[in-house]
């Protein structure tokens, strides 16, 4: 019977060819190059990391601008449409202008009655709904770039070119004018001098004053004492 020798420690097993000091070198080893695994797979994360992140920006910035040009292609189409829409209700207008003419005309000769009165009224009603305005009255400042003079006179009671007299309505739809006003126009008299109110109570005054005065040495002033 074999009897175990007190205090011998078994001793871990060691490869064949190797001492057992080799053993303690590889295992450090091994601890030492866990981490360095761990960092570099840390590094490839964040460069990985940083690719998605490069590419989600560029792609919000294409949704950005895409989302821009779509915004202004819808508003380009909205003027376009209502451009077309305004030059197409200014053809159709422009060619009932003769008979809204004649409707004038008849309403200033009376003969705007039964019927025929009816269906006028009727056509204005629509026009004005169109947006169709009428301009033009008498008394107002000539503007060349709203009226057409047809007729020219002068005249002692203007102090600036005037229309006198309207021969046909100019017409409008908001700031387009369809046609202008055909006016007849009187400027102030050649040589006249405009004088202001003031100015011709001044005048008068000075007068009045002349002619007390011219009196006064007429009657050869106070007796003498």
């Amino acid at each position: 019977m074999t009897e175990e020798t007190p205090g011998f420690d078994e001793k871990p097993d060691v490869p064949s060819g190797a001492t057992p000091d080799d053993a303690e070198p590889q295992a450090a080893s091994e601890e030492g190059a866990a981490p360095a695994g761990d960092a570099s797979e840390n590094a490839g994360l964040v460069a990985q990391l940083d690719q998605v992140r490069t590419a989600l920006n560029e792609r919000t910035a294409d949704l950005q601008r895409l989302q821009a040009e779509y915004q202004n292609y819808r508003r380009r189409v909205e003027r376009d449409r209502v451009a077309v829409k305004e030059v197409a209700v200014a053809n159709l207008l422009s060619e009932l202008l003769p008979v809204l003419d004649d409707v004038g005309r008849a309403r200033e000769h009376g003969e705007l009655v039964g019927g025929f009165k009816s269906v006028a009224e009727s056509l204005e009603t629509v026009i004005a709904k169109m947006g169709l305005q009428q301009f033009g009255k008498e008394g107002e400042p000539f503007d060349p770039t709203i009226h057409e003079a047809l007729m020219h006179s002068y005249a002692p009671d203007v102090t600036e070119t005037t229309c006198v007299a309207i021969l046909q309505p100019g017409y409008r739809i908001g700031e387009r004018t369809i046609r202008p006003a055909r006016v007849a126009v009187a400027e102030p008299q050649p040589g006249a001098q405009t004088v202001k109110p003031a100015e011709a109570g001044a005048e008068g005054q000075d007068a009045s004053d002349a002619e007390e005065n011219a009196g006064t040495k007429e009657s050869g002033g106070p007796d003498e004492g």
